[in-house]
């Protein structure tokens, strides 16, 4: 089974609040909260797939954003390799494209949001790196 290429958002407003949507219900583990993005196509570049997967999703604009971490993970039914960028600054204000909720919430509450188990993790990395 290949390893499915995913850019994963982790887009911080100026208040350090990060932004999360939940997925789904009908899409691969739907109804969970997540960190916004998609997969990388062949002929594009990770920061590109961000780019586009992030406007394509929440209609915003990347300004800035670098490389967080990467994290493989293996699902029963597939392979990810999980790519996180932190995004600090963007254009446009985050709305839910595809019917999808999308909020705010501060670092210390992403705990209390039920999220992939391969993103539990990068909740712990946060907290660390922004306190």
């Amino acid at each position: 089974m290949e390893r499915l290429h995913v850019v994963v958002g982790i887009i911080i407003n100026h208040n350090k609040e990060c932004c999360i949507a939940k997925r789904a219900k009908h899409v691969h583990l739907g109804g969970l909260w997540e960190f916004p993005g998609g997969k990388v196509e062949s002929n594009e570049t990770a920061q590109a797939a961000l780019t586009r997967e992030l406007y394509e999703e929440l209609g915003i604009m990347v300004e800035q954003a670098k490389s967080f971490t990467q994290i493989p993970h293996d699902y029963e039914d597939r392979k990810v390799l999980l790519d996180f960028w932190l995004v600090t600054a963007f254009k446009g204000e985050p709305k839910g494209k595809e019917g999808q909720p999308v909020k705010w919430v501060s670092l210390q509450e992403l705990k209390n949001y039920e999220f992939p188990e391969a993103n539990k993790p990068i909740i712990s990395k946060l907290l660390a790196y922004f306190v």
